[in-house]
């Protein structure tokens, strides 16, 4: 026995066709025109003027390595990185994100720092891991 298929007629709409695309230079005259027309037009036109909105001024975020030199200029001794992260938190100099090892960061931030600005770092690197305040502090 012969399977019967099942024919459906689908009526498709014919795309809506587009208007021909303006080139860049025909663009560039209709928006030069465009001004001169307001120029022309002056400020006693009818058109509303807009208010100057100034946005309100919003601290700006201190990075975590700012922080870590804070930190580390106030420390009598040499410290890691982790406990570095951990008194920053805890002073509320820097805010943590979404990153799972913020130390390991601000380990790798440093010793670029220091590869990059030589004797003029913040930061200099005392033993393994240990890192205190560079003269550039």
């Amino acid at each position: 026995m012969a399977k019967k298929t099942s024919t459906k007629k689908t009526s498709k709409k014919a795309p809506a066709k587009k208007p021909p695309r303006m080139s860049a230079s025909a663009a560039r005259a209709e928006g030069a025109a465009r001004q001169q027309r307001e120029r022309e037009a002056g400020p006693t036109s009818d058109r509303p003027k807009q208010a100057k909105t100034t946005k309100p001024a919003t601290p700006k975020r201190v990075s975590l390595l700012d922080a870590a030199a804070t930190v580390l200029a106030g420390a009598k001794e040499p410290m890691q990185a982790k406990a570095i992260v951990e008194t920053v938190v805890k002073r509320g100099l820097w805010k943590p994100g979404a990153g799972k090892t913020p130390h390991a960061t601000l380990y790798a931030a440093m010793t670029r720092e220091i590869d990059t600005k030589g004797k003029e770092a913040r930061f200099r690197k005392v033993d393994r891991g240990q890192f205190a305040a560079g003269k550039g502090v």
